[in-house]
């Protein structure tokens, strides 16, 4: 049994809520499992916002998820400029370390996916799940700004990256 304590850093950004339930979702169903795991009391979970997150939140940090909407086939503004504040203060510092991400996207996320990966390979962190885009079906001006609800489904899979992510560290 590890003994160490571990930190699993969620990094999102949302405009209309559904990126923003999903990293819930995965900080519920991380903390449901060092509960079960009788692990709480050396399992921390920090849930930051990408404009909140720095580089010493990724370097005390043991496993990652990230959590974005797709905007125009590419990661939203303000993960993206996450992602560049913190990319060089990083680099060759979490070689090793897991991460998932979770995308929400009105009909695709493959860009998304494709630019964060990017990233995460050049930090050379482990993918330990697949990345999970939740589908929102928003395709007018309208329903692109209105606010969203994930699906019971979506906030299933989100547990569980979660919840996996504090098993594999604990």
């Amino acid at each position: 049994m590890n003994s160490a304590h571990r930190t699993v850093l969620i990094v999102w950004h949302s405009r209309t809520g559904a990126a923003r339930q999903m990293a819930e979702a995965a900080a519920e169903g991380a903390k449901e499992i060092a509960d079960t795991l009788g692990a709480t009391d050396r399992f921390s979970l920090r849930t930051l916002r990408a404009d909140k997150a720095h580089g010493n939140d990724l370097l005390t940090a043991d496993g990652f998820i990230f959590c974005a909407p797709e905007n125009l086939a590419s990661l939203s503004g303000e993960m993206k400029e996450f992602f560049d504040r913190c990319y060089y203060p990083a680099l060759d510092r979490l070689n090793g370390l897991p991460y998932a991400l979770l995308i929400a996207a009105g009909s695709d996320g493959q860009g998304a996916v494709r630019q964060a990966r990017r990233i995460c390979t050049g930090w050379r962190l482990e993918e330990f799940a697949p990345p999970y885009i939740a589908i929102t079906h928003a395709q007018t001006p309208e329903t692109i700004a209105a606010p969203k609800q994930i699906t019971a489904e979506d906030t299933t899979r989100c547990r569980e990256i979660g919840g996996t992510l504090a098993a594999l560290l604990l």
